[in-house]
């Protein structure tokens, strides 16, 4: 290949040029931004220095004076004054600012930080509601400074906290809030002296504000267990958080509730809200923050000048027995199957959960009680399992026959699948016999996988290697994420999967080789597939799917050998033969299928040729 001299010196040439004016072009551009900077700053040396500080003071006594007029009589300053109050389950922090919680810690229960979980913290957290001061103001009672806060002890045990406003016209607002000593559930009582002036039109609009944050170590599960749950219309409802959302309610709300995947915070109304809205907000994995959410609840108020509204608070775990024990439906909020694999939740109700406590009473570690359920679930399931056995056993022992029948056959796929079908009702053996035992036991799968998911005795409970049974077990953590397949490798993942494709060999071994390479490879497939759909989940899950497949494999073993005889199979085989068949419906139709698509290939063979 020869090159024209002339022509390359020329694109050389060319080159160079557009470098230069690149070059020449962004050291004017420098110059001009170099001379654009040279102007701002003398324009600004020439400007009044302003002190950021003194803006930001400004800005803040110019809205304490707007809150101290909007107050009117209430005090709108004052000293923020807090009361702690402590019972065998909750730490309550109270402040007279705005006369309600403003810090709550759980003390038998740990964040992922090492310390006490707290469902209220910040100051984005508030329960609040808006009080006429004139005729054409109104305030924000989590602005005004209340008094009171002293501990008042019953003889019960109960603690009380009060907090009063008054003014000199008489109206009063008192907030009466009761701790139990082993109660997750306090009460809170407002009392209104002043009803038809301080509240517009006798409604009360309460403002509930809550950030959710995280409290387990893997935020992605955490996110997507939490939800917004609410009591309308004598009945639960819910919805799951994704992006920003927005939820009306038309209808009387008995109680709203944020619930996360091991903790809730419920707002409960005794007279119900009215209606309301609740909006949350979109939060990223890196903030720690699930969500922000904002009520607005509104209550209607007898046309009377006094009113006593009573609330309850509900800051807790989600353990069914608790949450049931309040007879008003919030167990309702622990995920136990929701959406179409709803039908589960009475497997878990009326099974799972009375055998797990069950074995509770009498062993100490989660991990051996979750193989003894394990045990329990399969010798119930064993019918099932003996009746797919079986149904291998039928058709390996008609493997022989079927593969004189392919080879007799050949290529002619179509015939070869009539005979199998003929093959298969002379002898009396239904091909789908061993898939439907195993289609059964799958509502019990989903039915586990929705307990361990919301199980919180199992929160915090180590076992072997794994140091929570609630979580993932993690033997090596990357650093960074594989897709499909996350940032840690679980141990009993992979034991699941690999006890997954022992069972798989071993059944391909037991039934007659398919021709159809994906049906095939699939029962390959599928294990591996587990990888990546496992390593997330729960520990407790992965150890009932590992401790599971080890019993699946010892009763293949012990059914196979010394259970089943093969002899006598084959031999009530060659009776169902000789016995007259009648054929049902469905068998008709199919047969009449095959030998239409059969005409059909013949038909185009013809037309080919």
């Amino acid at each position: 290949m020869q090159f024209d001299k002339n022509a390359v010196i020329g694109f050389v040439l060319l080159g160079l040029m557009f470098i230069g004016f690149f070059y020449f072009t962004r050291q004017g551009q420098l110059e001009v931004e170099k001379d654009r900077k040279r102007a701002q700053d003398s324009i600004a040396a020439l400007q009044p220095k302003v002190d950021s500080n003194l803006v930001k003071q400004d800005a803040l006594k110019q809205e304490s004076q707007e809150r101290v007029a909007a107050a009117g009589q209430f005090p709108a300053e004052g000293t923020e004054k807090t009361t702690i109050v402590e019972s065998d389950v909750l730490r309550i922090t109270f402040s007279n600012k705005g006369g309600q919680p403003k810090l709550v810690e759980l003390k038998k229960f740990k964040s992922v930080d090492s310390q006490a979980v707290k469902l209220v913290q910040g100051n984005f957290d508030k329960i609040t509601y808006a009080v006429n001061t004139s005729s054409q103001r109104a305030i924000q009672v989590s602005d005004l400074y209340f008094e009171g806060g002293d501990i008042e002890k019953g003889a019960d045990g109960n603690q009380t906290v009060v907090y009063q406003l008054k003014d000199s016209t008489g109206q009063s607002i008192v907030h009466r809030f009761t701790m139990k000593q082993d109660q997750y559930m306090i009460d809170w009582d407002v009392e209104i002296d002043g009803v038809s002036s301080l509240l517009t039109q006798n409604s009360m609009n309460l403002i509930w504000q809550n950030e959710v944050r995280q409290h387990e170590k893997d935020i992605v599960t955490e996110k997507r267990e939490t939800q917004i749950g609410f009591w309308i219309k004598d009945d639960y409802d819910y919805f799951t958080l994704g992006r920003s959302y927005d939820q009306q309610f038309e209808s009387p709300v008995k109680w709203l509730s944020l619930k996360q995947k091991f903790f809730n915070t419920t707002l409960i109304a005794d007279n119900s809200f009215n209606s309301g809205n609740i909006t949350c907000t979109e939060t990223h994995d890196s903030t720690g923050l699930i969500t922000a959410a904002t009520s607005n609840l509104k209550i209607n108020l007898p046309a009377e000048n006094k009113a006593v509204i009573p609330f309850r608070i509900y800051y807790g775990p989600n353990d069914y027995k608790i949450l049931k024990d309040y007879d008003m439906g919030l167990q309702n909020v622990i995920n136990l199957g929701q959406g179409i694999y709803a039908f589960v939740k009475y497997i878990n109700k009326w099974l799972v959960m009375p055998v797990f406590d069950f074995f509770t009473k009498f062993v100490s570690s989660y991990g051996i009680v979750i193989a003894l359920l394990t045990i329990f679930i399969r010798l119930l399931t064993s019918p099932l399992v003996y009746t797919s056995y079986l149904s291998g056993a039928k058709m390996k022992a008609l493997r022989p026959e079927l593969d004189q029948l392919k080879a007799k056959l050949k290529d002619d796929q179509q015939a070869y699948a009539m005979e199998q079908m003929k093959v298969f009702r002379s002898a009396g053996v239904n091909p789908l016999g061993g898939c439907i035992p195993a289609l059964l036991q799958i509502p019990i799968f989903f039915s586990l996988y929705s307990f361990f998911n919301a199980a919180i005795e199992l929160r915090g409970q180590n076992f072997l290697w794994a140091d929570d049974l609630s979580s993932y077990d993690s033997i090596l953590t990357f650093g960074f994420n594989i897709p499909f397949y996350g940032n840690h490798i679980s141990l009993f993942t992979l034991l699941a999967t690999v006890t997954s494709l022992l069972i798989s060999i071993y059944s391909m071994a037991q039934t007659p080789t398919q021709d159809n390479p994906m049906m095939k490879y699939m029962p390959y497939i599928f294990p591996v597939m587990l990888l990546g759909i496992f390593n997330g989940l729960p520990s407790a899950l992965t150890w009932y799917y590992t401790v599971s497949n080890v019993i699946t494999l010892i009763l293949q073993y012990i059914i196979q050998n010394f259970i089943i005889n093969h002899d006598k199979i084959l031999a009530q085989l060659e009776l169902n033969k000789k016995k007259p068949k009648t054929k049902s419906k469905w068998q008709e139709r199919m047969e009449q299928m095959q030998e239409t698509q059969k005409k059909l290939q013949q038909m185009k063979g013809k037309q080919g040729k």
